[in-house]
């Protein structure tokens, strides 16, 4: 009994791969032939389409600029002192303001002087009438040469010890050398002051002096007349000003140009003593054809990139020019209306179906 129960269970095991043999090259229900057609695209050489970004290439405008940094100086600026020691008796100015070249800003006693001038004034009529009546008598010859000559003398004397109390007395009066800002007072009136007291800053603001420096393999790009664009650290505004002036030589020891540009500053905006992001033009080309830099793929000491063909991918070779900061331009290689793939550059392959996201 136990042989013929154990080969009827080999027999029915059998029977039943047989039947499923058979059972899986009969026609199929719609669900299963879908499932069944899922796995096999699935695996059926591994492929997938890759979803990129692409940018329709047109010409544009694209600048080879040098980007450094640098500062803003003020166009003149000095520090104000009198010219002769006194005691300070009037300050005549508001601390921040706009004052204009001449105008009196402080002044030290001049008593002394206003009086030993006012003395010499007083004997002026005096030699000046003497002066006359001695030519008077010399024409009749009623007096001699010389004592004319005497007299002509101590009248220009006395003229020249006017004209030295009057320099003295401006000497006690301090002047704006300049139009521009007066900035904080150092002292006060009663301060006894001497030429190396120090009693304001005035600054002239318009225009302001942008100064930078070149490594010296750009030396000979930056020509007089120049533009030159800078920004400022918390403005959105660029702010454009010419190369006036460069230096007579390289600095020796860091290989550099200084040059100085001029930014017009009508308004008094710009403050100086602020750095700047300088923004150097050396070259523009108007219709450029350009890529993304992140685009371009370095293979074998050439450049290539991938165009966007009938939902695939195709490479080709390009030769570049001049290099921007995100853009590189394309001499050979492309033209004007060619799709070109932007994104997911390392996954590309000749020939890889692509889908397109976005196209710019």
């Amino acid at each position: 009994m136990n042989k013929k129960v154990k080969w009827g269970i080999i027999i029915f095991i059998g029977a039943g791969l047989i039947g499923g043999g058979i059972y899986s090259q009969l026609p199929k229900e719609n669900k299963e032939l879908a499932a069944a057609d899922k796995v096999m695209s699935t695996n059926r050489n591994n492929k997938r389409i890759l979803n990129v970004n692409a940018k329709i290439i047109k010409p544009q405008l694209l600048k080879d600029e040098i980007k450094i940094s640098g500062s803003l100086l003020p166009d003149e600026e000095v520090d104000l002192s009198f010219e002769t020691s006194g005691k300070i008796i009037e300050i005549n100015f508001e601390e921040g303001s706009q004052v204009k070249k001449g105008q009196l800003l402080a002044k030290v006693n001049d008593r002394p002087l206003q009086a030993q001038l006012q003395r010499l004034v007083a004997q002026l009529k005096l030699a000046e009438d003497r002066v006359f009546r001695q030519n008077a008598l010399l024409e009749r010859d009623a007096v001699s040469k010389e004592a004319y000559e005497q007299v002509k003398t101590e009248l220009a004397t006395l003229n020249a010890d006017i004209d030295l109390i009057e320099a003295n007395i401006a000497q006690t009066e301090l002047r704006a050398p300049f139009d521009g800002v007066i900035g904080l007072r150092q002292v006060s009136v009663g301060t006894y002051a001497s030429p190396t007291t120090i009693v304001a800053k005035l600054t002239k603001i318009s225009p302001l002096k942008v100064e930078f420096s070149v490594p010296e393999r750009y030396a000979n790009d930056v020509k007089i007349g120049a533009g030159v664009n800078f920004g400022l650290e918390g403005k959105l505004e660029t702010f454009h000003a010419k190369v006036y002036a460069r230096e007579s030589r390289m600095d020796q020891n860091t290989h550099t140009l200084t040059l100085r540009a001029l930014y017009p500053n009508a308004n008094g905006y710009v403050m100086p003593g602020r750095y700047a992001d300088i923004r150097l033009s050396k070259n523009e080309i108007q219709d450029a054809l350009a890529v993304p830099s992140e685009a371009i793929v370095p293979e074998m000491g050439k450049d290539k990139i991938f165009l966007y063909k009938s939902g695939k991918a195709q490479p080709v070779e390009i030769q570049t020019g001049i290099r921007t900061e995100a853009e590189t331009q394309v001499l050979q290689g492309l033209q004007e209306g060619d799709t070109i793939i932007i994104s997911g550059t390392l996954q590309l392959r000749t020939g890889l179906p692509v889908t397109l996201d976005n196209i710019y």
